[in-house]
């Protein structure tokens, strides 16, 4: 017998909530099957959910992690799925490097502006702390 997995044990295990479950399966991203009123969870669905929400840290919006996720059942498969990704972790890195860089040079502009109204501030005879 295959493990599967309730609504609850997915929001523990991931420390998610059980909306944010429900709204991934509204867009097509979980196909839970039914007992009843109750979903249930197969293996799939549980990967699918931890690619999502990876994908949505990494600042994946749910539609680009949707393209993602459904590569991997598309031709060329998961080698397509994983030239895809290695492509946008390019480019997600290089722009997580260039917010760096913007926010180093501000923070070098503030410590010198901070300097310097410390020194005008020292030379008027004010207080520097």
């Amino acid at each position: 017998m295959t493990r599967t997995w309730s609504i609850g044990e997915l929001a523990d295990e991931f420390d998610t909530t059980l909306r944010t479950i429900r709204h991934y399966e509204e867009l097509g991203l979980l196909a839970p099957t039914r007992n009843g009123q109750q979903r249930v969870y197969t293996e799939r669905d549980r990967v699918r959910l931890r690619l999502i929400l990876r994908g949505k840290r990494l600042g994946f919006t749910l539609d680009e992690v949707a393209h993602i996720i459904n590569l991997y059942d598309d031709p060329p498969g998961e080698s397509g799925q994983l030239e895809f990704l290695l492509g946008e972790i390019d480019r997600r890195r290089s722009d997580l490097l260039q917010r760096r860089a913007d926010l180093d040079a501000v923070l070098d502009e503030l410590d010198d502006l901070d300097r310097r109204c410390r020194a005008d501030l020292a030379a008027l005879g004010g207080r520097t702390s």
